[in-house]
């Protein structure tokens, strides 16, 4: 299978993690690439990327999805792009790709996130952006089974936190958009950098319980959603002083 960066452009990315529970300073997962299989334990590093694209571009024959590492795909040739985040195991993260230089829509509009090889595992597609609408917040869940990745999930809340933001508005009964038009990139003043809420679920190679996923489904997605507001403007504007 294909190495993603030899033919994905890498996108700038942020992240900020806020810990559940014990923590160690130890990482003791060697592995780096996010097409490359891995056991994991609390606390350590955990590679995955997020491939943006059209949605017919992850599925092989218009027909059966795959990862976005599976050569068979033809990604390279749809531009496609891809964002590489290393968070802790089992710790709440807070991602952040910068949309300043980066037009979700222009590529498609979908993302996959994505990790693994020969146990490649792989979400469905989620709508990010076109022309009229760009969804900025997401939940994203890794689950685990004795320290191996086996699905990644994006969690939908309803429209729950955005039922009183009214520049706002709820697509399909799933996902919080703001119109494209308002967007920073596209003439607008809002910062459209896609952010996304990262969690954990399952058991780690020693089969202790991964708990970040059941912390956050008890605190809701939207009561985190100023605090984590908060550190994406900090983060992008830090990257914007730089370049």
């Amino acid at each position: 299978m294909a190495n993603p960066g030899v033919w994905i452009a890498l996108l700038v990315a942020f992240s900020g993690v806020f810990s559940t529970g014990e923590s160690s300073s130890s990482d003791t997962n060697t592995v780096f690439s996010p097409c490359s299989d891995t056991l994991v334990q609390r606390s350590d590093g955990f590679t995955f990327g997020i491939a943006f694209s059209a949605r017919t571009s992850f599925f092989f024959n218009n027909s059966v999805e795959l990862s976005p590492c599976d050569h068979r795909l033809s990604l390279s040739s749809a531009g496609s792009q891809i964002s590489v985040f290393r968070p802790r195991v089992d710790e709440i993260s807070l991602l952040t790709v910068n949309t300043s230089n980066f037009q979700p829509d222009s590529v498609g509009g979908y993302m996959v996130a994505f990790a693994g090889r020969r146990y490649a595992a792989r979400s469905v597609p989620a709508f990010v952006a076109n022309s009229t609408y760009t969804v900025t917040s997401f939940t994203l869940v890794l689950d685990f089974r004795r320290g191996r990745l086996q699905n990644l999930f994006f969690k939908r809340d309803g429209c729950a936190s955005c039922a009183s933001r009214s520049n706002f508005v709820c697509l399909n009964n799933q996902d919080c958009a703001i119109r494209t038009n308002n967007c920073r990139n596209r003439g607008g003043s809002v910062d459209c950098s896609i952010g996304i809420q990262l969690t954990f679920s399952g058991t780690d190679r020693h089969e202790r319980v991964l708990n970040s996923w059941y912390e956050v489904q008890n605190l809701r997605q939207y009561s985190l959603f100023n605090l984590y507001a908060n550190l994406r403007d900090s983060l992008t504007s830090q990257y914007n002083r730089f370049f």
